[in-house]
């Protein structure tokens, strides 16, 4: 579905509802392994190598705690460099988080499974600002990544599969995307000549459409478009990310213009009806264009005690089964449905 203008409020609930989760402090020392500059803009993210391996976890709210206290540990199972893809599984998976998030607290429970199931899997941290260099209020904690422009992160991300690609010998990757991975994966694909080396696409939550944060960010874009710059207004407190990814920006017009896929790549888009953030949730759906295949899945068809939202939602077993299957059909032909509590996430149980 194509975005609307809806109605009421503006974007700062965006970085309200985002800090509201964080609640620890502290700084990170991991030096930026890659940069990428925007055109047309003067802030410039960076991205960054994991250190070290973090434990797999169960529930978002304790990868979550880790990863605040270390920033830039890698999920389970991912960035063992001298992996060689098999025949059975020839592309590795890169990983993409979101928003105010890094690669642990977004993967520490899928990655390990997808390692398991015989894949090759990579995960960097990427879209690292300060607050003072345009990343918003979000980065005053460890660990808040994906707050630089979502171009520059298209283009880190482009590094990194290049990266993958050289270490492997394989001839494309496969991509799991949370939130904002799922636009900046689209953005690589279709600017930064990630065409011909993906061979999957599989989303969660993804903001593909941008959001209208239950109608508020949705009042935000009407309210510039009128000539008052609210938006501009609060993007020193939500960062340029964030801003981006309010419904009906320039960011997107380009970005979806000639259509939501690429030709050459199978799309798994996967979204939550209880998804706060990312709302009305079917706008995570993606249309098929020529030569590519799209299938939308609403987490809770078939499975309504499934209440995971933007977060849970990679903490939820049906999402990975759903993830799995989409990887490899054969070995993986059944979802799974429990129960996944809203919020807290514990694949599972509480």
């Amino acid at each position: 579905m194509r975005p609307t203008i809806r109605t009421l409020g503006s974007t700062v609930f965006a970085g309200a509802t985002a800090l509201a989760v964080a609640c620890s402090a502290g700084v990170t020392g991991a030096e930026p392994a890659d940069a990428g500059s925007s055109s047309g803009s003067a802030i410039v993210s960076t991205a960054s190598d994991t250190a070290g391996v973090g434990p797999e976890m169960s529930a978002y709210l304790a990868a979550f705690a880790y990863g605040l206290a270390h920033p830039d540990a890698a999920p389970p199972g991912a960035n063992d460099w001298n992996c060689k893809p098999t025949a059975e599984h020839p592309r590795p998976v890169v990983l993409v988080h979101g928003t105010w998030l890094n690669t642990y607290d977004s993967f520490s429970f899928l990655s390990p499974q997808v390692a398991r199931a015989g894949f090759c899997v990579f995960a960097f941290n990427f879209g690292r600002e300060t607050p003072l260099g345009g990343g918003g209020i979000g980065p005053i904690l460890p660990g808040r990544y994906g707050v630089g422009p979502m171009e520059d992160s298209a283009r880190q991300l482009a590094q990194f599969v290049d990266r993958v690609l050289a270490a492997t010998g394989a001839p494309a990757v496969d991509v799991l995307a949370h939130s904002q991975g799922g636009p900046v994966t689209s953005q690589y694909l279709k600017f930064e000549g990630g065409q011909g080396k993906v061979g999957k696409v599989i989303s969660f939550g993804a903001t593909t459409h941008g959001t209208s944060l239950l109608g508020l960010a949705s009042m935000g874009r009407f309210i510039t478009n009128l000539g008052l710059d609210i938006l501009g207004f609060y993007q020193p407190l939500i960062g340029q990310a964030n801003t981006e990814q309010v419904v009906g920006s320039d960011f997107y017009a380009k970005l979806n213009g000639g259509g939501d896929t690429v030709p050459g790549v199978a799309y798994t888009a996967v979204g939550t009806t209880h998804d706060e953030i990312s709302n009305p949730y079917d706008w995570t759906f993606l249309t098929p264009g020529p030569d590519a295949t799209v299938e939308n899945i609403t987490l809770q068809q078939d499975c309504p005690e499934d209440v995971s939202d933007h977060l849970t939602i990679m903490y939820s077993p049906r999402a990975a089964s759903i993830a799995l299957h989409a990887l490899d059909p054969a070995a993986h032909p059944n979802l799974v449905c429990t129960f996944n509590p809203w919020i807290i996430g514990g694949s599972g149980h509480i």
